[in-house]
This record gives C-alpha cells, sequence and structure tokens, in this order.
C-alpha cells in the first residue's frame, strides 16, 4: 500500500510502499477513502508539534473510510461500516490500523470528504468555545485566521452560540469566506486589529489561531473579564503574556489542546462530537473543503497550508 511516511528524524516526507497491516486485539483496520490536512502535519514534519510520535510514522491526524477488517474482542464498529478516527497518525495512506474506541460511524448523509474534515477543526473550535471559555449568547467573539481550518469553523460555531462574530483574515476572498460561515464584522488582517475592535466594542472572547503581533492586539481589545484561547500560531511566533496586563481588567488567558482530552477526559470529546454531528445532520454545520487533492499530490496540499493559501480545510482523497 502507499504511505506518506517519515522515515528517520529531521527528514522530509516522502510516499513510500508498506505491506497492509493487520488490526491487533482492540483495533480496526480502516480502508482509507479521505484524510484531512492540519497544520500540526507541518510542525510534524519539522519535529516541533506537541505530540509528534517517534519516526518513522504516517503522517495524517483525521481520517475517514470503510472498516474492512477488526481485531479480537471489537463489537463495534462493524466490518463495512463507514467511520471517521482522529487518530493522530496513519491517515495519509490506502489502510490503516486504528484503536476501535476512538472510530465514529459517520451518518448516511455525511460524505468521506467531510468526515475526514470534521473532527480536529469543529472540535476544537466546539470545546474551546463552550467547554473552556463558556462563551455566552451576545458576547462578541473575535476569530483571528478566520478563514483558516480551525478558525472558520469557531466563526460558524460562535454564531451558532449566540455570539456576535467579528472575523479577522487576510484579503477580500477569505474575508467573503469568514462572511458566508456567518461572521457580522469584517476586519482586514492589514488592518489596525486593535482600534477597529475597540471601536466595535472590544471583545469578550478572544480565539487566536495566529499568534505573534495578532495576538498581542487582540489582547489589547479585550474587554473586563475577557476570555483569550492561544489556539495555534500560524504567524510563527508564540505570543509572550504579559502577567501583570491579565490584572489589569481581570482577564484569563485559557489552555486548549484538544488531543489532551482524548488521554485524561476522552467523554468530553464524545459529548462534543455528539452535539456537533446533530448539528451536521440537522444542516447547521457546513464543513468548507476549498481543495480536494488525491494521495499523490499530498505534497501540493501540505503547502497550501505552509502557504496559508487554503480556506477551511484541505482533504486528501484516496
Amino acid at each position: 500500500m502507499r504511505a506518506y511516511r517519515i522515515e528517520r528524524p529531521g527528514e522530509p516526507a516522502g510516499m513510500t510502499d508498506l505491506p497492509v497491516p493487520e488490526p491487533g486485539p482492540g483495533q480496526i483496520r480502516l480502508a482509507i477513502r479521505a484524510c484531512g490536512l492540519n497544520f500540526a502535519d507541518l510542525l510534524m514534519q519539522k519535529g516541533t508539534y506537541q505530540d509528534t510520535p517517534p519516526a518513522p510514522f504516517t503522517l495524517g491526524m483525521e481520517v475517514a473510510g470503510v472498516v474492512d477488517a477488526i481485531g479480537a474482542g471489537v463489537d463495534a464498529p462493524k466490518i463495512g461500516d463507514r467511520v471517521a478516527v482522529y487518530s493522530g497518525q496513519g491517515g495519509l495512506a490506502d489502510y490503516g490500523v486504528f484503536e476501535a474506541a476512538r472510530a465514529v460511524k459517520l451518518p448516511d448523509e455525511m460524505s468521506f470528504e467531510h468526515g475526514a474534515a470534521f473532527q480536529i477543526a469543529y472540535g476544537t473550535s466546539h470545546m474551546a468555545l463552550d467547554y473552556r471559555a463558556r462563551l455566552q449568547p451576545g458576547e462578541t467573539l473575535v476569530v483571528t485566521g478566520a478563514a483558516g481550518g480551525v478558525g472558520l469553523t469557531a466563526v460558524e460555531i460562535g454564531k451558532l452560540m449566540g455570539a456576535r462574530v467579528i472575523a479577522q483574515a487576510r484579503g477580500a476572498d477569505k474575508l467573503e469566506v469568514a462572511r458566508a460561515a456567518g461572521a457580522d464584522h469584517l476586519i482586514d488582517a492589514s488592518e489596525d486589529l486593535r482600534a477597529r475592535v475597540l471601536e466595535l466594542g472590544g471583545a469578550d472572547v478572544v480565539y487566536d489561531a495566529v499568534g505573534g503581533d495578532t495576538f498581542k492586539a487582540a489582547f489589547r481589545a479585550c474587554n473586563p473579564e475577557a476570555r483569550l484561547l492561544p489556539i495555534g500560531f500560524a504567524g510563527g511566533e508564540v505570543p509572550q503574556i504579559p502577567a501583570n496586563h491579565l490584572l489589569v481588567k481581570n482577564l484569563t488567558v485559557i489552555g486548549f489542546y484538544i488531543g489532551g482530552y482524548l488521554k485524561f477526559r476522552p467523554e468530553a470529546v464524545t459529548d462534543s462530537l455528539t452535539t456537533l454531528l446533530g448539528w451536521y445532520r440537522e444542516g447547521r454545520l457546513r464543513p468548507h473543503v476549498s481543495n480536494l487533492l488525491p494521495l499523490e499530490r499530498v505534497g501540493e496540499g501540505m503547502e497550501l497550508l505552509r502557504e496559508r493559501r487554503a480556506t477551511g480545510k484541505v482533504v486528501i482523497t484516496l
């Protein structure tokens, strides 16, 4: 089978041929149909992601496909079931072996492409905004990097939760994508974010996927008792937070990493996903996949993320 793999630390990923794996106890084998790309895949290639597996390993954190073999002790899912798995690795291959407990059955109306694009982006935004930041109806939510994979879902979910959403992105095309997802106000990345947010009444919750100067500007536009979520650092710089400034407005900076919850409170992730799939069935969520590429062009997909040219999700099809 084909696999897009890192063989040794520090070496670039590349396509290779591997034997089709067999599932062990508690595992399923998936004939993979789609794999969503994430910014973390880029960090894993550099070895800077907090959950980078030891090499060798196959990239691809979230997959959707058909169960074609099961290991001992697996009662569900069944062979032939259409499922999605938040695997953390192993998705950019024709087949993958994953823990059965991580598999979620796809609704009949959900495509493999949507299944592979759904779990990390929507799960991150929903748990961050609801479970951690306790976003309330009528509050003002500022989303930076609002046309990216997680940013766009934060716009959509924030609006569903009753917030007034201010979206920041670069360029008219990306801002239009954020507007279509429900943003009430749009700010181009070339504008003064702090000044514009303050003109609009300040931020109650900040969902920042960019970091660096963007986080600093949003930080300075917060209302008293605002909550800030440093979700990602697509701009390249991890912000340093002045603790003394937190005191002046009684601000709260909230750490959140959905992968951590899979280890110490997986039921929180399951509950969130149940809510999200219900919203999908009701037509209240519309995953935005900007690029569908075959496995042979996975390098091109990675470049789209690296250069921040994609909107929503990039999905690899198999």
